[in-house]
């Protein structure tokens, strides 16, 4: 099989499930980085919406994040998909709440006044209330989405909760988790697992900090 290529923007979480995936299932890969701001034209040119992440297969080029998970999952073993269609489903369902909570977390970090700040951190604590019901209860030390093991949609989640740690690990003010005690235990899981401390590179926590400060948003004037 030929080795894929993935093309990634280091702070992109996007990115971040498919190292995840990845490293779970053991594959040897190459990753290329680039600088949004800056889109080669080379990227451009396979890139259809200009986003990351991209994998190159020899020729074959494929985009966004969820086909690509999607694609190397049924290449790669172990599965992380179950094979109930719909458990299936649902854990594809509940991929995009983890975009939508992402989606929520730029938009927090992003916004310029604090009244603005605040409204994103409750639609946050809305979707952890939903999120917090529909999580099993733990039977052990460690807790996934569906339970003992982990599934693709933990790869979805997982670099939300590690931006979640690099802003509260600066300022506990930002730590959101403290009154949904299984959503806390899941994060807890995820961030201890081997794939998912090493899908970034050692200088992404300093620089998503310096990221947020760039834009001038009410957070960074407070990081």
């Amino acid at each position: 099989m030929t080795k894929p290529l993935l093309v990634s923007f280091k702070l992109c979480p996007y990115v971040q499930r498919s190292v995840i995936n990845l490293l779970e299932k053991k594959v040897d890969y190459d990753i290329k980085y680039i600088d949004l701001a800056k889109k080669p034209d080379w990227f451009l040119k396979i890139s259809p919406f200009g986003r990351v992440p991209v994998l190159q297969i020899g020729d074959d080029v494929i985009f966004e994040s969820a086909v690509i998970n999607e694609y190397l999952d049924e290449t790669n073993e172990p599965t992380l998909h179950p094979k109930d269609p719909i458990q299936k489903a649902k854990h594809r369902s509940w991929t995009e709440f983890a975009s939508a909570l992402l989606a929520d977390q730029y938009g927090w970090t992003m916004t310029k006044e604090k009244s603005d700040s605040d409204k994103k951190r409750e639609e946050i604590l809305s979707k952890f209330k939903i999120l917090e019901a529909g999580l099993p209860s733990p039977t052990g030390s460690t807790l996934f989405f569906a339970g003992s093991r982990m599934h693709l949609v933990d790869t979805a989640f997982a670099p939300f909760f590690m931006r979640m740690q690099f802003l509260s690990d600066h300022n506990p003010e930002f730590y959101l988790l403290g009154d949904f005690p299984k959503i806390q235990k899941w994060s807890e899981t995820l961030l201890s697992l081997p794939s998912v401390k090493n899908s970034v590179l050692p200088e992404v926590p300093v620089e998503y900090l310096e990221f947020i400060k760039a834009h001038h948003s009410w957070m960074g004037g407070i990081l």
